[in-house]
């Protein structure tokens, strides 16, 4: 017959399981968890990279889910997609729709490659808008059309691994030549036009914190070095918005008062 305080003690051990659970199926192995609960070992380095690798790759994704979210918000305030090139939009995703095809086809973990899930479907937004705010609202749903119907078919068994392993190679040429675009168009505007700060800053940090992850789940050097050849290509358009950001809030008063 088990005591009042068994009881208590085995009620302790069924709450902790969950939590447990948890965080053996998210953010730790079981040998880490040992040693973190079992053994109060919080120095061992690396378990301590696994779960900030881990915590990094999960903080990312769920900035991923609103990275862009300032940009198409001000394209839509703005009723105008001035200052975005849409080669360059386009490019940038050929590169995430090679990233998300090639991580998913290689059984990567969600974790080190999740925002290019969220980061492909505001991309495509992105592209819609251009093309609407344009006057060509009818190739903007068949750009939409033909991307998905093309993403399912790259998803889909048929499609052999080859042509997947290079498109994640053909990444690294498609972000610098994107991001050489629009860092074009910024240089021979004066100005970011209608470039979102929020997002830019955004995924310049996130693409940094993707090359440690990459190395640290993955181990798959083309991965890391797509992330840090993406680094250098969002630190490009960084610096743009910074040294731009007068010129750009003096082009908005000037353009808003001759509307009005």
């Amino acid at each position: 017959m088990l005591t009042m305080a068994d009881e208590r003690l085995d009620r302790a051990s069924s709450g902790m399981d969950p939590l447990k659970g948890l965080l053996l199926t998210y953010l730790m192995p079981e040998s880490c968890y040992d040693e973190f609960f079992l053994n109060f070992n919080f120095l061992d380095v690396p378990c301590l990279k696994i779960v900030l690798s881990k915590g990094l790759g999960f903080g990312i994704i769920l900035g991923s889910v609103m990275v862009k979210l300032p940009q198409i918000l001000k394209l839509m305030g703005a009723q105008s997609a001035e200052g975005l090139s849409l080669n360059s939009v386009l490019l940038e995703l050929l590169a995430i729709t090679g990233t998300m095809a090639y991580s998913i086809a290689k059984e990567f973990p969600f974790s080190a490659w999740g925002e290019a899930l969220f980061l492909m479907l505001q991309t495509v937004t992105i592209g819609f808008l251009i093309l609407h705010y344009g006057g060509r609202t009818g190739r903007g749903v068949l750009f939409v059309v033909v991307y998905f119907g093309l993403l399912i078919l790259l998803l889909s068994p048929v499609t052999p691994m080859s042509v997947v392993t290079t498109m994640q190679a053909s990444n690294m040429p498609a972000i610098i030549i994107g991001r050489l675009i629009q860092a074009a168009t910024n240089f021979s505007n004066g100005h970011t036009g209608q470039l979102s700060a929020i997002s830019i800053f955004l995924m310049f940090a996130g693409s940094l914190a993707r090359i440690f992850t990459s190395l640290q789940e993955t181990g798959d050097s083309l991965m890391a070095l797509t992330y840090v050849i993406s680094s250098a290509c969002n630190g490009i358009i960084t610096l743009q918005v910074l040294y731009y950001w007068n010129s750009s809030t003096e082009h908005k008063i000037d353009k808003r008062k001759k509307t009005e």
